[in-house]
């Protein structure tokens, strides 16, 4: 029983749930960039390189494998070693994509958080009950010397 008492606690600790919120949003972010990595900036570099699926780019390091064959069939070819560089372009644009929007991000709730630091440095402090006391005390004392 101790330790069902013992996960649950570990459980629903605050940090764990925001690390598990993270994931999830994390996953679906993750989702967003590939879309915006392959729906819209691989078109536009394959539309400059002339290649429009990255997937199949590859250089035939050893053995004959014919001109135009696509990366699958390639790898098939006996004898043939395939370097097979499209899909880690594609990985790399997309790491660069999702490192700067998270930057970005960043960038911008560093902005905010500078922000209510200075508009809370700039309001001064409110007196306790006491010390509005003692300015009151202090203030009646100089008026009657």
């Amino acid at each position: 029983m101790g330790f069902v008492k013992e996960f649950k606690e570990f459980a629903i600790k605050g940090n764990v749930m925001d690390l598990a919120v993270g994931v999830i949003i994390g996953a679906a972010f993750g989702k967003i960039i590939d879309s915006i990595v392959n729906d819209l900036v691989m078109p536009v570099v394959a539309a400059i390189i002339g290649k429009p699926d990255f997937s199949n780019m590859y250089v035939v390091l050893r053995g004959a494998v014919p001109e135009g064959l696509a990366l699958a069939d390639a790898k098939k070819v006996e004898g043939a070693a395939i370097f097979a560089y499209g899909n880690f372009v594609t990985v790399a644009i997309n790491f660069l994509l999702l490192a700067l929007v998270i930057f970005m991000m960043v960038k911008a709730i560093n902005a905010m958080k500078r922000k209510e630091e200075v508009a809370a440095a700039a309001a001064p402090p409110v007196p306790t009950k006491e010390e509005a006391l003692l300015t009151e005390i202090r203030d009646l004392l100089k008026t009657r010397a």
